[in-house]
């Protein structure tokens, strides 16, 4: 990806400035925008005056969609991301709703103009034996919070459940003579997900250490607790999880999330079925899996370009 060049900064043309004056007073007066936002849109729509100046596209108000998406092509040339030409067509698509409103064009051409796709940024996971080093047993005390932990770990590592998932898993959603957990997913969609022989030594040994805690729990009783008996709660959980990723990887990202896709890249490289994947993940849409099959090839690729002697010819 380009890296991105300092943004320019455009008077508004002498031709322009009426309709945009109109249009920032109205902006700031109005819709109470920030200081900050009317700089922005003032910057944005200078960008495009000058734009449709140089060339030759007539003043803003002669503007056609044809010369938004020209204007929008030369920001890319330029290096700038999706994420900002995205936000720059999104003032100029706020100025001409103005101006239809008040009746000087009589048509937005933003209004079918689609937002640019910026690159999608490959998932963060962990390798196996970053996975095997964290949960160690010598990483953990000897305590029902270090059973706790680590089987909170354990069972996010080893299900790809999502983290609001966990929070809300029940102890009847553990089928121990089945080996399988009934995962209550997004929109309240069930998937079946196998309980590994590790997984299950650490769920036995933490209902052990619930139940000489707090008492025999029910089916119904939310399975993960606090230290007094509440349900772990989300910051708790993340704190868990970055904790101990950070223990053993350098990786930016260090929440929940970097477990369930680890879940799933080790599933991968290990020749699991894409298909497979997608229901233990409970994804509503195999496209959402691919995304994994791109991680794998990245780092397929990185590997060759180290490893083979032509990589760089």
């Amino acid at each position: 990806m380009k890296e991105e060049k300092e943004e320019k900064h455009r008077e508004v043309r002498e031709e322009d400035r009426e309709e945009v004056e109109d249009f920032l007073e109205y902006m700031e007066k109005e819709r109470r925008c920030s200081d900050l936002t009317v700089v922005a849109y003032r910057n944005d729509l200078g960008l495009f005056s000058s734009f449709m100046g140089e060339t030759g596209g007539g003043n803003i108000l002669s503007a056609t969609a044809k010369d938004v998406r020209r204007w929008m092509m030369s920001m890319m040339h330029d290096g700038m991301v999706a994420r900002s030409v995205n936000r720059k067509v999104t003032s100029l698509r706020s100025f001409y709703r103005y101006m239809v409103l008040k009746g000087v064009v009589a048509k937005n051409p933003c209004k079918m103009i689609q937002a640019v796709k910026g690159e999608k940024k490959l998932p963060t996971a962990l390798n196996e034996d970053q996975m095997e080093l964290m949960l160690e047993r010598e990483n953990f005390p000897e305590t029902f919070v270090g059973i706790r932990d680590r089987t909170i770990l354990l069972t996010l590592y080893t299900t790809g459940m999502r983290r609001a998932e966990l929070l809300g898993l029940r102890l009847g959603q553990i089928d121990f003579g089945m080996n399988q957990i009934n995962v209550m997913g997004k929109r309240r969609k069930e998937r079946v997900v196998p309980i590994v022989p590790s997984l299950r030594s650490a769920l036995e040994e933490y209902r052990e250490a619930l139940e000489s805690k707090f008492g025999k729990i029910m089916p119904n009783d939310i399975f993960f607790l606090t230290e007094k008996g509440k349900p772990v709660h989300t910051k708790l959980v993340y704190e868990i999880v970055h904790s101990h990723i950070e223990m053993v990887s350098t990786v930016s990202k260090k929440s929940p999330h970097v477990l369930r896709h680890t879940f799933a890249t080790v599933l991968l490289n290990n020749g699991a079925d894409l298909l497979a994947i997608k229901e233990l993940l409970g994804h509503s849409s195999i496209a959402a899996t691919q995304i994994y099959t791109h991680s794998d090839f990245e780092q397929i690729n990185k590997i060759y370009k180290q490893a083979h002697p032509s990589a760089e010819n």
